[in-house]
């Protein structure tokens, strides 16, 4: 269903709530719409126009990253290397656990405020699935990791760089690290000759 363009003046008021709501997010601030039409300085009746709640605001938040995530995921599955490209898919991946802070509430959440939301979730889990089944086929990882195994894994590496990841700028550098370690314990073992 086609919706309508917001009025200049109305795309500019969402647009102050959703920087602000991204900047809330990334101090760690639990979302409140009357928290940033506080700091919007507009009322709360405005940001709850545009956010019905805060999950709808912390979803539309996560929305460019989610999108991000599904865009490099269908460029992992045409990529003929199924291992280069599982392990691209999950580099990618755990860089933005640690990098966008409205990821994790938002991948964690059982129900989603937006069917955009839903969608991405899914277009996601269906990727990581693909890229590891062809891994697996492909003989290129342990045989006994099943899709459900990916999820844990990944959300154990990003709590670890939150408990122990350093400064905010070494995050990524210690995801990547503590993922190739657990790249490496994922790969197949060699046959024997």
């Amino acid at each position: 269903m086609p919706t309508t363009p917001l009025r200049k003046d109305a795309a500019q008021n969402r647009d102050q709530i959703v920087a602000i709501a991204r900047a809330l997010v990334d101090e760690g601030t639990p979302l409140q719409l009357n928290d940033v039409a506080r700091r919007a300085g507009m009322g709360v009746g405005t940001v709850y126009r545009h956010f019905a709640t805060p999950e709808v605001l912390l979803e539309t938040v996560a929305t460019p990253c989610l999108e991000a995530l599904a865009a490099h995921g269908e460029q992992a599955l045409a990529d003929p290397d199924s291992l280069r490209a599982l392990e691209g898919f999950l580099t990618r991946t755990v860089e933005a656990q640690v990098s966008d802070a409205s990821l994790a509430p938002v991948t964690a959440a059982a129900e989603n405020a937006l069917p955009h939301t839903t969608a991405l979730k899914a277009s996601l889990w269906s990727t990581g699935t693909a890229l590891l089944d062809r891994a697996r086929a492909a003989g290129t990882v342990r045989p006994d990791l099943t899709p459900a195994d990916l999820v844990p894994l990944m959300c154990g590496i990003a709590y670890a760089v939150d408990v122990h990841g350093g400064a905010p700028a070494d995050r990524v550098d210690t995801a990547r690290r503590y993922l190739a370690a657990l790249l490496g314990g994922l790969r197949a073992a060699p046959t024997e000759a």
